[in-house]
């Protein structure tokens, strides 16, 4: 958290949707700008005490106490829980509609 403390950071990840049969596959990727506080070592303990940071990558978990050592978020909260759900749900609207190849 220190490292991250009144710096931007983007969370990247890739969404692939593969049908095996048919090779047919469709790959985007979604990226989220996640904007820290100034943190200071008192917040860092608060925040620490709150939360389990060791399974979290990064050592913080956007949906526990964001708001203790965020200051914006540019783009899919749920791109940085761990999946992107809207860009799924949109690819798997478009997958529906792309004739198999």
């Amino acid at each position: 958290l220190k490292t991250l403390s009144g710096k931007t950071h983007q969370v990247i990840t890739g969404v692939a949707l593969i049908q095996w049969s048919t090779r047919r596959c469709l790959l985007q990727a979604e990226s989220t700008d996640v904007h820290f506080q100034k943190l200071s070592a008192e917040v860092i303990r608060t925040y620490l005490a709150r939360i389990q940071p060791l399974d979290k990558a990064g050592g913080y978990a956007i949906q526990e106490h964001a708001e203790l050592i965020l200051s914006e978020l540019k783009g899919s909260f749920t791109n940085v829980v761990g999946l992107p759900v809207e860009r799924l749900r949109n690819m798997l609207a478009e997958w529906q509609h792309i004739e198999p190849a």
